[in-house]
């Protein structure tokens, strides 16, 4: 797991992009809101996923709500959703 995401914070998707360097996590707080946060991995990191935005400090109340604000923030997101529907 990250270091943006908190231990306390159950990691229920995790969505790559189709060159596997990037990804979205989706979250659930143990207070019931919901959030997510980019990442990117690097040969220059050691393969280890490196946060890329301060997405996850925001909540939702659904995660449908956390999924729809994600696609509109990182970009390549929606495309990896309909690649991964295939």
């Amino acid at each position: 797991m990250s270091r943006r995401i908190d231990k306390s914070w159950v990691v229920f998707d995790s969505i790559e992009n189709g060159q596997h360097d990037r990804c979205v996590d989706l979250f659930r707080r143990p207070d019931g809101s919901f959030g997510f946060e980019e990442f990117r991995r690097d040969v220059e990191d050691a393969g280890a996923w490196t946060p890329v935005a301060y997405y996850s400090r925001a909540a939702y109340a659904s995660k449908e709500a956390a999924l729809e604000v994600a696609i509109t923030r990182v970009v390549w997101l929606g495309e990896a959703i309909e690649v991964r529907r295939k």
